[in-house]
């Protein structure tokens, strides 16, 4: 189904397996730095708030809208319509010394100037403490959904291949944070969500190649291990072109034309999309090989039936 190229010899994908191996893990310890030095900033989901909502009589424009604020000197303010585009909600920091109520009075000014018509709906203040039990469920949740991969890899692959994936996750998310941290982009639930996404991705990758890496373990009877490596991500190159370029593009797509309220969402999955792939050779299956992966390890395993002169394999 997805052989739409064909290699008459496999690519010497584990030639560089060792370079890759030390920049994956020279990118990682720099992002562990950028993290614990910078740290994320942290969006209004979780540092709490003033929320906003205008109504108008009708539709308006949200850049319109942003230049309005620009011209009142409101900064850090945050964008969406809500329900409908006559309504727009806007979502504020909070600021020291300023009153949820002229906050609320800067932004209606602010929405006159693009129609006159502006009237203030709601003005509501979210404390940090809701905010913090915002960020507290999301980690538990990241959490949660790791373990469980874990426990799925762990359980369906050999110990070699299974800890190739779990540095492959713990790769790509660690990288995309870091780069979140030092450009200090705004880290939101839209971001959160973007990382449980790309966990799910990048595992996705992994087992298409790991199951490949298995049966020709199985088969070839010829090859060392990094030959068997090379072979199978040849063979699963086509698929890994066509459901990672696709991907690619669609997430681009949604960075390019998406707007602000999912531009974290956007760059997020653009990171994880492209390092996943990546990872996915040179951390999830170099690791495997560096951990001495051989075609023992991956052949069935004979029992002997007790009475009786057959044996029973076991997959």
């Amino acid at each position: 189904m997805f052989q739409i190229l064909h290699f008459e010899k496999p690519i010497p994908f584990m030639r560089f397996a060792k370079l890759g191996m030390v920049l994956s893990a020279l990118v990682t310890v720099l992002a562990l730095y950028v993290l614990y030095d910078r740290g994320l900033n942290w969006g209004l989901d979780f540092t709490g708030g003033t929320t906003i909502e205008v109504g108008f009589q009708q539709s308006v424009s949200l850049d319109k809208m942003h230049e309005a604020l620009d011209q009142q000197k409101i900064d850090g303010a945050t964008l969406q319509f809500f329900g409908s585009s006559r309504d727009v909600l806007v979502r504020m920091a909070p600021q020291e010394g300023v009153k949820v109520e002229q906050q609320g009075n800067e932004v209606l000014a602010a929405a006159k100037l693009v129609d006159e018509s502006a009237v203030l709906k709601r003005v509501e203040f979210v404390g940090p403490s809701v905010g913090d039990e915002l960020a507290t469920d999301g980690a538990l949740a990241m959490l949660a959904s790791i373990i469980c991969i874990l426990i799925y890899v762990a359980v369906r692959f050999e110990w070699r291949l299974a800890t190739g994936g779990i540095l492959s996750l713990a790769h790509d998310v660690i990288i995309t944070l870091g780069i979140f941290a030092y450009f200090q982009y705004e880290f939101d639930l839209t971001v959160l969500a973007a990382l449980m996404t790309l966990v799910g991705y990048s595992l996705n990758d992994t087992i298409v190649v790991f199951d490949r890496v298995r049966e020709n373990f199985r088969k070839v009877r010829r090859g060392d291990t990094a030959e068997i490596m090379d072979l199978s991500m040849t063979e699963t190159l086509s698929r890994t072109i066509i459901t990672s370029g696709l991907t690619f593009v669609v997430v681009v797509a949604l960075l390019l034309k998406g707007g602000p309220l999912i531009h974290g969402f956007s760059i997020a999955m653009v990171i994880g999309v492209a390092f996943g792939t990546y990872s996915s050779i040179y951390v999830a299956s170099a690791s495997a090989m560096f951990l001495g992966i051989k075609r023992e390890h991956m052949l069935p395993t004979q029992v002997e039936k007790e009475g009786a002169d057959q044996q029973e394999i076991l997959p």
